[in-house]
């Protein structure tokens, strides 16, 4: 069993232990540097930092930990003590209160509130399909839950919305054999993007190639199996679990990722979408909402495309990636400037989410 009081602060250590084999992988993927920032407060400021921070020395010396996937050119500068930084824009709010003040709307009347697509609705045990108003691309649905808390899903229910999702990318497929390309996502409250608090997800399907980011990780993952011929995703997976940070659900692989775009991103692996993934998906939205407080995320699925396409997709396997988003009473948003063009800045530990993932596993 992985050892509980681990953190991110440890990971230079741990990769200084790894054996021979696995320092190499290491080293193929991934680098971290640690550094120590210090600042000189004046004793005018000291008893208003131990009102925020704790005590002066929190934050006199501030442990930074910096993570790059030397692969994916994907990074993240950690400090928890980011965490406990003041916002003057915070309010508290009861958000079951806005929740049910909130029901009503369109989505709580999806078969006369909103529009349905050119070929009609997918109907499933717990939720409906709708056609996107104003589209991102020409298919997108969305899946709108009959529960009106978008907090208050269950294990059926996300298998029902990833199965009724497909079912309409199936019929939209029927109506444009072009559009090869699926994509599902779920926006969780404001903080995540979401415009409607009324709990919904959403799906949609492309043409010519997949979306840009998606498109990088096949490009990238195909390169790295030729450069090294091994597949990229097994050493991603073997570099996590040789740091205690992979979590077996059936064949489902979960791993909080070393390099987050913001706080506590979780991927979840599985060589296909089948009931292993969307279980594990599951288990990690609610140990987010359970064990860790999380009341906001964003989700979204990899998969390569149905059909025969000009791509190399040789050993993609299905991906989700999980992001928690902010507190719902900030009105400040978790992303700036860093985070769009330098690199994330994470106040979440990966080992943290880890432990939060398996005891609500072991809670099952």
């Amino acid at each position: 069993m992985p050892d509980s009081s681990l953190t991110i602060a440890d990971l230079p250590d741990l990769v200084a232990v790894l054996s021979t084999e696995e320092q190499a992988r290491w080293d193929r993927l991934f680098r971290v540097d640690a550094a120590v920032g210090e600042l000189a407060p004046p004793a005018g400021m000291e008893p208003w930092i131990r009102e925020h921070f704790g005590s002066v020395d929190a934050v006199r010396r501030q442990q930074i930990v910096k993570v790059t996937n030397l692969i994916m050119l994907e990074g993240a500068l950690f400090n928890t003590t980011r965490s406990r930084r003041p916002f003057d824009s915070r309010e508290t709010i009861d958000l079951d209160a806005l929740v049910a003040a909130s029901a009503g709307g369109p989505f709580c009347h999806p078969l006369e509130a909103t529009p349905a697509d050119v070929f009609g609705r997918v109907e499933g045990a717990t939720c409906v399909t709708a056609s996107n108003i104003a589209k991102c691309d020409t298919w997108h649905g969305l899946i709108i839950w009959n529960e009106h808390h978008p907090l208050r899903f269950t294990r059926d229910a996300v298998h029902d919305a990833v199965d009724t999702a497909l079912a309409w990318a199936e019929q939209a497929r029927d109506h444009d054999r072009e559009a090869r390309y699926f994509f599902f996502l779920w926006n969780c409250l404001w903080p995540s993007g979401a415009s409607i608090i009324h709990g919904h997800a959403q799906m949609t399907l492309t043409r010519g190639m997949h979306y840009a980011h998606i498109e990088r990780w096949r490009r990238t993952a195909a390169w790295y199996r030729l450069a090294h011929g091994v597949n990229y995703f097994d050493d991603l997976l073997a570099v996590h679990k040789s740091l205690g940070l992979a979590i077996s659900v059936g064949e489902a692989r979960i791993m909080p990722s070393l390099t987050p775009i913001k706080h506590q991103e979780t991927v979840v692996l599985a060589p296909t979408l089948g009931p292993d993934l969307v279980d594990a998906v599951y288990d990690v939205l609610a140990a987010f909402v359970e064990r860790l407080g999380v009341v906001a995320f964003n989700l979204g699925l990899y998969l390569p495309p149905w059909d025969a396409v000009p791509e190399d997709w040789t050993g993609f396997p299905a991906i989700v990636r999980i992001e928690s988003r902010g507190e719902p009473g900030v009105r400040s948003s978790d992303l700036g400037a860093m985070e769009l063009f330098a690199s994330s800045v994470v106040t979440g530990d990966p080992f943290q989410v880890a432990d939060a993932i398996r005891a609500h596993l072991g809670d099952r």
